[in-house]
């Protein structure tokens, strides 16, 4: 298809040059010419008067980001959950538009822009204008939010009004003067409009929320869930309105009966969405969500989809970077369990996602509880977690085996860990992991191997204090190894984490073993203070002779 887009212009290229060649061909050109020519000079003269109102509403002129200043026609809407689906695109369609046309205006104004200035003022009063009205049509809209569309809609008018008349002065004290009234009125306009959208949009998530509770149609309900969803992919701000609508509470209602049992893992994708912000965890512990999703995890006859669901909203409210940990108190009780089912579902997981759910889950809990550590021991967490990294179709990108380290890593504390390590063969996995490259440009991936080689590194170093341990790396080549990523920044994708992590696996191992470093490495890596090696590597230039 490509292709034969690429072939038209060719062959009609060709075509005109053979009918330049002859008078006839010469004669037609010339016509069309004269007749396009008094077609634009007859337009001139022309006009509609519905045409006109609506430029006179909005200025012509080639704007920077004109696709994002045109006027949106909204779509028509259906019935049910397909007019909250609408109400809600068209409603984050206009607030981008209008959130755009503000950005703009304080850059222009900043800039003394002032026919910019108006003109973008002009098409941002218009934009407003229509989406309240257009809103209104569509829903009742709550009395709190009437006294914002009010006020919006007058200080939208006043900054058209006042930007007009920048215009029409070279003043430059009063421009001056202009600029401070301008800046103060656009500022409340910017406040009022994002009031009056979180309003609008809470509106909107009560209406789904509201199907959610009150429909017995599955359809209808996961209709519902499935805008929930799109809607936490708009940023944490969203996420918090959400929560703080009761959507936390309704899901977990619907992952408690049987007969929607069809819904649960997506129910449980948005509950984990939500749950990026403190006010969804908070939902979460009024509502007793833990014990809902050790629930689902234990359950044998859960479908795997939604064991997976219950796993990621497990590694969401369990990350580091969640400042509160209030919850973690009563995901304690249901630890045991929680744990059991996890390391079970990344025994069986079907595929890389199944796993890397699960693990990662499970990677957050032995940050955060060293029992959770002990019970993946007595679990024989470290053969079914290094078998796994055997299996492409389970561990098959940096991001899992990022997660199998981690749980490694945090294991190794534990002096029991080691002999298992050594019987499953781990010492060579380690250093397989050490040798971990992203397989594209993709910086996400670049810096899901970075952690994997400095969390493998940290695994041998702690591992090491096991002479068995050391004595494997060494018989293993570890220390080239460890030497050729303390020395090539590529190697080890310029990290200065990864150099640090390398240093101390190759100063413990140099403990253990000092006759398996060469003297001239040994005068540099080793006995110097550690700061002083990391100077010295991350300032050395690689060789490419």
């Amino acid at each position: 298809m490509a292709s034969d887009r690429m072939a038209t212009p060719q062959s009609s290229s060709r075509q005109s040059s053979s009918l330049s060649s002859s008078p006839m061909s010469t004669r037609m050109q010339s016509l069309q010419v004269d007749s396009v020519q008094r077609w634009m000079e007859d337009l001139r003269h022309m006009t509609e008067v519905e045409c006109m109102c609506v430029l006179q509403a909005k200025p012509i002129g080639v704007e920077e980001d004109s696709q994002q200043g045109e006027l949106i026609v909204a779509s028509g809407v259906g019935a049910g959950d397909h007019v909250a689906r609408n109400n809600l695109q068209t409603l984050l369609r206009r607030a981008l538009v209008v959130s755009t046309e503000l950005g703009k205006m304080f850059q222009r104004l900043e800039k003394g822009r002032w026919q910019r200035v108006h003109s973008t003022a002009v098409r941002a009063n218009c934009h407003v204008r229509s989406l309240v009205h257009e809103y209104s049509a569509a829903r009742s809209t709550p009395p709190e939010m009437q006294k914002y569309e009010k006020s919006l809609l007058e200080k939208c008018m006043e900054l058209t009004n006042i930007t007009e008349r920048c215009l029409h002065t070279d003043d430059e004290f009063f421009l001056k003067s202009m600029r401070e009234a301008i800046h103060e009125i656009l500022t409340d306009v910017s406040d009022s409009f994002s009031n009056m959208i979180d309003m609008a949009l809470a509106n909107e998530i009560r209406v789904l929320i509201k199907q959610i509770e009150s429909s017995d149609s599955i359809h209808t309900i996961g209709s519902a869930i499935s805008n929930l969803l799109s809607l936490t992919q708009d940023g944490p701000q969203l996420c918090s309105i959400i929560a703080k609508e009761g959507a936390v509470v309704a899901l977990f209602k619907i992952c408690r009966q049987d007969r929607f049992r069809d819904l649960y893992a997506h129910a449980l994708r948005t509950v984990a969405s939500i749950c990026c912000v403190e006010e969804g965890i908070n939902q979460l512990d009024k509502v007793d969500g833990i014990l809902c999703l050790a629930d689902i995890l234990t359950d044998e006859s859960s479908v795997e989809a939604a064991r997976a669901e219950a796993a990621a909203v497990v590694a969401q409210i369990t990350s580091p970077h969640h400042t509160s940990t209030q919850h973690l108190a009563s995901f304690l009780e249901s630890m045991h369990d929680i744990v059991t089912a996890l390391i079970k579902l990344c025994e069986s997981a079907s595929c890389g996602e199944v796993f890397l759910l699960a693990s990662a889950a499970l990677a957050n809990i032995t940050f955060f509880d060293s029992m959770a550590c002990e019970i993946l021991l007595q679990l024989n967490a470290i053969q079914i977690l290094l078998q796994a990294c055997k299996d492409r179709q389970r561990v098959d990108t940096p991001y899992s085996k990022d997660q199998v380290v981690t749980i490694l890593a945090n294991l190794s504390v534990l002096e029991q860990c080691a002999s298992e390590v050594l019987q499953e063969q781990g010492v060579e996995r380690l250093l397989l992991l050490l040798g971990e490259k992203p397989s594209s440009s993709s910086p996400s991936e670049g810096a899901a191997c970075e952690r994997v080689q400095q969390k493998a590194a940290v695994t041998l170093a702690r591992l090491s204090r096991d002479p068995d341990v050391a004595q494997t790396a060494i018989q293993l080549k570890a220390v080239p190894r460890l030497i050729e990523l303390c020395r090539s920044p590529t190697e080890r994708n310029n990290s200065d984490s990864v150099l640090v992590a390398c240093l101390a696996a190759l100063r413990r191992l140099a403990a253990g073993c000092p006759d398996s470093i060469e003297a001239a490495d040994h005068q540099q890596l080793i006995k110097p203070r550690l700061v002083d090696s990391f100077l010295l590597c991350s300032n050395m230039e690689e060789s490419f002779v």
